[in-house]
């Protein structure tokens, strides 16, 4: 029963990399934009559906050029992204029972890892599962679906960050190593995750 539970994900791909300098997300990365290996990431038979929500039409031919499912909208918040591309799954598979957000910058993060959540998710569907290391969250976050009608009426621009912080005794996490929720946020941090990947 509980391995029939249909979970999707929304890869977030709508920030502006004020940080970075440039879209960090078609940045190099092994040889490819960054975002492909959250594709990877999400190549998961375990997820039923996935959606890129983007502002960047650079993004969206990516998208559309790799196979992958992608929503492109032009309004400002972190909260839109995760409204519209959760909307967007509902349409889908109105049947879902679980949703991940998962950020498009962290590109040490496994297919292994991202599968092991869902079924860690399936054992505690009620719960919010997330990856982490050393008792510390990191992303992506998996939320289950009596929780949707809270994602879907977010206020402010603190992304699904407000719905656990309301549900802190239902959070549970999923231990990783630490390198894999590295997000990109500076051209530094991506010259290292380069030098580190040379150097294994």
């Amino acid at each position: 029963m509980k391995k029939s539970l249909t979970v999707g994900c929304v890869i977030m791909a709508s920030g502006l990399s004020r940080r970075f300098g440039a879209n960090k997300l078609l940045a190099d990365f092994c040889g490819q934009p960054m975002l492909c290996r959250a594709f990877a990431a999400t190549a998961a038979p375990s997820i039923s559906a996935r959606i890129v929500v983007t502002r960047s039409e650079e993004v969206q031919a990516l998208c559309r050029a790799q196979g992958v499912p992608v929503l492109l909208h032009s309004l400002p918040g972190r909260n839109d992204t995760v409204r519209l591309g959760l909307s967007v799954l509902l349409k889908q598979l109105p049947e879902l029972s679980g949703c991940m957000f998962l950020p498009g910058d962290q590109p040490l993060l496994r297919r292994e890892s991202v599968g092991r959540l869902v079924d860690f998710y399936r054992e505690h569907p009620e719960h919010i599962a997330a990856l982490g290391h050393d008792g510390v969250r990191g992303n992506p976050c998996l939320f289950p679906a009596r929780l949707f009608p809270e994602l879907l009426a977010l206020q402010g621009d603190h992304g699904g960050n407000q719905v656990i912080r309301r549900h802190e005794e239902d959070l549970l996490l999923w231990e990783v190593p630490a390198p894999e929720l590295t997000d990109v946020d500076t051209p530094q941090v991506l010259a290292q995750l380069r030098r580190d990947m040379a150097e294994e």
